[in-house]
């Protein structure tokens, strides 16, 4: 127990915590001076115990150890999900700023990708959603994507493409990304177009959540869309095209090997006229045909189908 009266909160010793963590004193010591993950409590002969929410912290650090993080990226995560009372921490602690000086938009940015991907190596499902969830609400949908998620799920993917072991991260924050996309794309019950856009991905292209992206920032200015986030055959992607009758068909790729420009003309053919947009570093410019329009990064393909469809923004 630690001095004072026995109504006090119960704490325990540098010795005790390494052995019911099972790791040694001196990790914790190191712990405590790199990362600001030491006791909060003082005995009368400054020996530090730590308290519950000390403990609590180490076993949030430990678990995203043991999920794959780094040391840093696990004593990040704990101090996110369980912040210390107090002035900031030996790494948390932030450089001075002039007076008057604000974050840019790198720094938040920089700040919610670093949240979001120790969230995930932790495998703490509730702490991605919750962050996902946030930085659509703090960003929009597409400054979210580009500037946060994307590049998460491609560092992610990096680290881990070809291990056996570690997959299970970008799987498991691709699963989430799918949700939140899908949840911040508002049901239109008066779209501002007549005609729908209709969003697909070419056949074999395996990174289709960019039109949820898409999608969800074009509901978002209320342009309809018809999603097909699974790649279609062309010869259903043709049929699709010619009973939904849309005012534009946008057509994702992401790999150049998979990128067919025959394959607008497989969905032009009958007596409706869609406006062909390829969207997607997939393309080749010099390959397209002269009545498709490239559309090179999500926020200007938004920007260019809304005002093709409806003519701008209200």
């Amino acid at each position: 127990m630690g001095a004072g009266s026995g109504t006090e909160e119960p704490t325990l010793p540098v010795a005790s915590v390494a052995r019911r963590l099972g790791v040694a004193p001196s990790t914790l010591r190191t712990w405590d001076r790199r990362y600001g993950l030491g006791p909060s409590r003082h005995t009368d002969g400054r020996h530090r115990r730590y308290g519950s929410s000390d403990i609590g912290r180490l076993e949030l650090m430990q678990r995203a150890l043991l999920s794959g993080a780094s040391t840093a990226e696990a004593a990040r995560y704990a101090l996110e999900q369980m912040p210390r009372s107090g002035p900031p921490q030996p790494e948390e602690r932030a450089e001075p700023r002039e007076a008057g000086a604000v974050d840019d938009g790198h720094e938040v940015r920089s700040r919610l990708a670093r949240r979001l991907s120790t969230a995930a190596l932790a495998m703490d499902v509730g702490a991605v959603q919750r962050m996902l969830a946030d930085t659509i609400a703090e960003l929009g949908v597409l400054p979210a994507w580009t500037g946060v998620i994307e590049p998460v799920l491609s560092a992610l993917g990096a680290r881990w493409r070809g291990a056996s072991a570690g997959a299970e991260v970008e799987y498991l924050l691709a699963e989430c990304v799918f949700a939140a996309l899908v949840r911040a794309t508002p049901v239109l019950d008066e779209p501002r177009n007549t005609r729908p856009v209709l969003l697909g991905c070419v056949p074999e292209e395996r990174d289709t959540m960019p039109m949820y992206a898409l999608a969800a920032s074009l509901a978002g200015r209320r342009v309809g869309a018809q999603l097909f986030g699974v790649p279609l055959p062309a010869e259903v992607l043709a049929v699709a095209v010619r009973r939904s009758a849309p005012a534009a068909v946008v057509l994702w790729a992401h790999r150049r090997g998979v990128a067919d420009t025959r394959l607008f003309a497989r969905v032009s053919r009958g007596r409706q006229r869609s406006r062909l947009f390829a969207c997607g570093p997939g393309w080749d410019p010099a390959g397209l045909p002269d009545k498709v329009e490239l559309l090179t990064d999500l926020p200007s393909a938004a920007d260019r189908i809304e005002h093709v469809l409806v003519g701008g923004r209200r």
